[in-house]
């Protein structure tokens, strides 16, 4: 399945590689620097690119290009979900997944990757398999390895490893036992230059953080389930139960771990917490910038961590702006606008407007720039969907159990 892993810095230098069955020489990524140049953006490369003899398939993450270079013919959303699974492993790990990150902890990242895919094929994906496998990093057992020369491998099998619940290491024990879950929806959006909104969907996903005794059997169930349609389980959530009775029924992962993705596609079930009037004119050599924000169909909560930017035209020089709160700059270089809002208040409404400066003898730009925007809301879950209640069973401790909604902009684009 997958024969080589190349992992690509924004600069487009390859820091690091694997490979698990014959080595593949670096000249295989030309093809991906070649669609790399074409692309407008590093989002737009694409994520499968055909070569004569192979395959490769990458995700663009954290400023890092994740390339699976593959031989055979492969289902290309398997290979991407387990790119994903591995820097989501190193997120787990290392608290953070960046170049510099993976570079400071390059023998734990071969040791990982060498457990995670057994000749290509992938093998131990869940973290708690690993982490009692290959211990995280810290400075003593760095210390201890470099002086001893010893791993940070386990010389025994993990006790879930041989159960049929791979995911749940035995013997967990925790003085204080708690059961918190986070639903995150992003909004992705389009809307047009009259207000009018092209096209809305809705992301979610529920994360867990469990910290419970023994083996726990947990049930969850919401209050309007029949907006879940378009759903992804953990693999520990009992699917037949799910299908019958619409409750979600498993044996939880010990620590943080994703339960449920799903997806509201439907524009008209999609409420747009958030408006933005611009009104953007170009004529020779200057133009008029003025734009608005506000909230909308928020069920009173605060929208906050409010960001806008948008990419302008090249004829465009500079801009004087004054904006009534938050603050904002201009890259002359990139052309990009960048105006950090803050928290919105719907007494007095954010407002920036000024003047922009475009190049002598240029043209004006035929087409106006679009606007994208960032926002966090929380206590808010915007598709509507709620916990009902969360029952456990087999375990006679009652844990503390606790659950937060937040909303986020996705892709929130503004055309002007």
């Amino acid at each position: 399945m997958i024969n080589s892993l190349f992992m690509i810095n924004s600069s487009g230098d390859i820091f690091m590689e694997k490979h698990w069955k014959s080595v593949i020489g670096r000249s295989v990524c030309d093809y991906f620097f070649e669609a790399q140049e074409r692309a407008k953006g590093p989002e737009d490369v694409p994520p499968i690119i055909t070569t004569p003899h192979h395959y490769l398939i990458s995700i663009y993450r954290n400023n890092m290009f994740f390339v699976a270079v593959v031989q055979t013919e492969v289902p290309p959303l398997f290979v991407i979900e387990f790119l994903h699974r591995i820097m989501d492993t190193f997120m787990d790990y290392f608290s953070e997944c960046t170049e510099t990150a993976i570079k400071e902890n390059y023998v734990v990242v071969y040791e990982l990757l060498e457990e995670m895919l057994d000749n290509g094929f992938p093998l131990a994906t869940e973290s708690n398999v690993l982490k009692e496998l290959i211990k995280p990093p810290n400075i003593l057992r760095t210390v201890v390895n470099t002086v001893t020369g010893s791993s940070n491998v386990s010389d025994t099998l993990p006790s879930g490893q041989l159960s049929n619940v791979p995911w749940r290491r035995s013997g967990v024990k925790y003085t204080n036992n708690e059961a918190y879950f986070d639903c995150i929806e992003e909004v992705d959006c389009i809307i047009d230059k009259s207000g009018s909104v092209v096209i809305a969907e809705i992301q979610g996903h529920i994360e867990a953080c469990i910290k419970l005794t023994g083996m726990p059997d947990l049930t969850m169930s919401f209050v309007n389930h029949r907006l879940l349609d378009d759903v992804s389980f953990h693999p520990c959530v009992r699917y037949k139960r799910w299908e019958s009775e619409r409750v979600l029924s498993f044996v939880p992962p010990d620590g943080n771990f994703r339960l449920v993705t799903y997806h509201i596609g439907s524009s008209n079930l999609t409420a747009i917490p958030i408006y933005v009037k611009p009104n953007i004119s170009f004529r020779e050599g200057s133009g008029r910038f003025d734009l608005t924000v506000g909230p909308k169909q928020t069920m009173g909560k605060t929208v906050e961590n409010v960001l806008i930017t948008s990419q302008l035209p090249k004829q465009v020089l500079n801009m004087t702006l004054t904006p009534s709160q938050g603050t904002y700059s201009f890259d002359p270089v990139n052309k990009v606008l960048s105006w950090d809002v803050g928290k919105i208040n719907s007494q007095k409404l954010p407002t920036i407007k000024g003047s922009i400066a475009l190049q002598s003898g240029m043209p004006p730009p035929e087409a106006n720039p679009t606007v994208n925007v960032q926002f966090t809301i929380n206590q808010l879950a915007i598709s509507g969907i709620k916990v009902n209640r969360l029952d456990m069973y087999g375990e006679k401790y009652k844990p503390f159990k606790g659950v937060k909604y937040i909303t986020k902009a996705g892709k929130f684009q503004v055309r002007t």
